[in-house]
């Protein structure tokens, strides 16, 4: 199991934009991905999961990595979010 902790920079925090270009980014991954902010836990590959947490600015984020390809799975996320959020 990998996890990334993550603080939100973005102006307008996770909206629509982000939130899907973040489920298209772990569609490839066979790694159960979750992402957990202090609103809730939501699936990475559930565009409406992840609007429900009404992530903004400021909140940290936690997503958990589990599966056969967990490692490239972090790697990836961690440069996807240091980019986009």
């Amino acid at each position: 199991m990998k996890e990334i902790k993550h603080v939100i920079n973005d102006p307008l925090g996770m909206h629509a934009r982000p939130a899907g270009m973040l489920v298209k980014a772990v569609a490839p991954f066979a790694s159960k991905i979750t992402v957990t902010a202090p609103t809730g836990t939501a699936d990475a590959k559930r565009l409406m999961a992840l609007m429900r947490l009404a992530a903004k600015q400021g909140m940290e984020l936690t997503i958990t990595i589990e599966g056969a390809d967990e490692e490239k799975a972090a790697a990836e996320l961690q440069a996807f979010l240091t980019a986009n959020l």
